[in-house]
């Protein structure tokens, strides 16, 4: 396929058309696969009318293997396409997400969370005879185990007036203008609301990345990645759905780029006592501190973590620079060691930085 076309509705079969686009080619993946429903008969309300359930024939497969084999061939052609550091997202239902769940792990992908779609205004269970169908599930996974991957957790945080975002997102279906309607009529029968696509797009993409969704149908995803300035395909088979999501792209206006910038908030390095360098032997018991840089005020390190002066006045590097300043201080700052290799007198700090870069580092 040449280029990677980006910003565009591409209409066909998604598994032959990731089979063409450059492998490793874009960020994230945002896929709604059909749900294999298996109604068999039309379902109705208690006043006999009937309910616009999902009956499509793109919902409907001969059997769960029939199912299984298909959502191994449109997986591995979506995890080609991913590069090494990018995620995909899928979404279903309890007749589909364990299936899918266990297709992602027999891939290599690996599972980083699964998200409950909690919905505020849900279909009720007409018949009786179930719970009430209140929840989808999405499974977020990265390509490839240990590699870095993008999500924004601050612009999460943010969203949610400052707390944490969790893993249940309370959210209403698709209603109002959002719906999509042909002649009074649903244009489809599960349009996925964009406030969800909103929270998948804005964790895992950064401005500028590329967001595939290989079941495009009215195009969620194009909108939300316009509206927050990525770039996006969706792939689509059926020309109408396709004449609808460009329609409805094209009125997207995207933001100025000084509204979508992506930023990583300062986080506070973990606080490191003294004694983890002496028990991860970056210092040793009995080697020797000097005060300000001068060798001719020595302390020496203890096992305990403690450090004891030339006058035998011993305690945290804290305490004892303090007892020799007559002020409180940081020990990091005004304590120096001998570098091993070049015997150059370097700050504590110096060595504490190093122990924090080694230590919170991901794992190869």
């Amino acid at each position: 396929m040449g280029a990677l076309p980006v910003n565009q509705v591409i209409q066909g079969d998604c598994i032959e058309v990731m089979r063409q686009l450059p492998e490793k080619s874009v960020d994230c993946v945002f896929a709604d696969p059909p749900y294999n429903l298996q109604l068999r008969q039309p379902l109705y309300r208690p006043n006999r009318t009937q309910v616009d359930a999902v009956d499509d024939e793109w919902d409907r497969f001969e059997s769960f293997e029939a199912y299984d084999a298909f959502t191994v061939e449109w997986l591995s052609a979506a995890r080609r396409v991913l590069k090494d550091t990018g995620t995909l997202w899928v979404i279903g239902s309890y007749h589909n997400i364990f299936r899918i769940g266990k297709v992602l792990q027999d891939l290599g992908f690996w599972i980083l969370n699964d998200i409950i779609w909690v919905k505020t205004n849900p279909m009720p269970n007409f018949r009786g005879v179930r719970f009430t169908n209140a929840h989808e599930t999405l499974i977020w996974a990265q390509k490839l185990k240990g590699k870095p991957y993008t999500f924004s957790y601050h612009d999460l945080k943010a969203l949610n007036d400052d707390l944490q975002m969790r893993s249940d997102w309370h959210l209403p279906l698709c209603v109002g203008d959002e719906r999509l309607r042909v002649n009074g009529e649903k244009a489809h029968s599960t349009q996925k609301p964009e406030a969800l696509l909103y929270r998948v797009i804005l964790a895992s993409t950064r401005p500028g990345d590329v967001a595939l969704d290989p079941f495009f149908v009215t195009g969620p995803t194009g909108v939300v990645a316009k509206r927050l300035g990525r770039r996006w395909i969706g792939i689509e088979q059926d020309a109408h759905y396709v004449e609808l999501a460009r329609r409805r792209i094209e009125a997207v206006v995207p933001p100025s780029e000084a509204y979508v910038a992506w930023r990583v908030a300062a986080r506070k390095p973990p606080r490191v006592p003294f004694g983890a360098l002496v028990e991860n032997g970056y210092l040793a018991p009995g080697d020797a501190l000097y005060f300000q840089a001068d060798t001719n005020h020595a302390a020496h390190v203890l096992a305990n973590g403690h450090i004891r002066y030339q006058d035998g006045t011993e305690g945290s590097i804290h305490a004892v620079a303090k007892y020799l300043l007559g002020a409180p201080c940081n020990g990091w700052e005004v304590w120096y060691y001998t570098h091993g290799d070049t015997g150059e007198l370097l700050p504590l700090d110096t060595l504490r930085k190093r122990y924090l870069c080694e230590a919170y580092q991901t794992p190869k």
